[in-house]
């Protein structure tokens, strides 16, 4: 059950500006990494080589690679967000996407999601949904920086 429920683009709306609440926490496992690296073509060995990185990297270890932790945000938002009410919710991709701090393999992450945007959609002069910015923040249990912060963008219709 999400941390946050809204019944409608009018609640949606008018939580604009507000913190929504964290996911459950999960660890990064290297069976996810190797997988990632299968599904993905990138096979870098920090990422996928254990003994090359530990001998080899700043990070002491393979690190998970940063798209992995973006997606990742699939898991963690509906952790923390419902939108009830509505004929379907969208994904429209993101708008900004860093990521300020590695990840070793291993390490516990969740996320916390602010609603910064939601502007409505309009077709021939009525509302028919409403476009949300939200702020997924990725943090790594212990770390001074977080892990990913994305802009992440959806369409939630009437």
């Amino acid at each position: 059950m999400a941390v946050t429920t809204f019944e409608g683009i009018g609640e949606v709306r008018a939580a604009v500006g507000t913190h929504l609440g964290h996911s459950d926490w999960t660890t990064v496992t290297r069976e996810q990494v190797d997988r990632f690296a299968d599904a993905t073509g990138d096979h870098r060995w920090m990422h996928v080589d254990v003994a090359r990185a530990r001998a080899e990297s700043p990070f002491g270890g393979p690190i998970a690679p940063g798209y992995l932790i973006l997606s990742l945000t699939n898991l963690f938002l509906p952790q923390v967000v419902e939108v009830r009410a509505v004929s379907a919710g969208l994904n429209r991709g993101t708008g900004t996407v860093r990521f300020p701090a590695p990840v070793p393999v291993g390490s516990r992450l969740r996320a916390g999601v602010e609603l910064v945007a939601a502007d409505d959609v309009v077709r021939d002069g009525e509302v028919v949904g409403v476009d949300t910015t939200m702020v997924i923040t990725v943090e790594r249990e212990g770390a001074d920086e977080p892990a990913c912060v994305v802009e992440s963008l959806s369409r939630y219709l009437a």
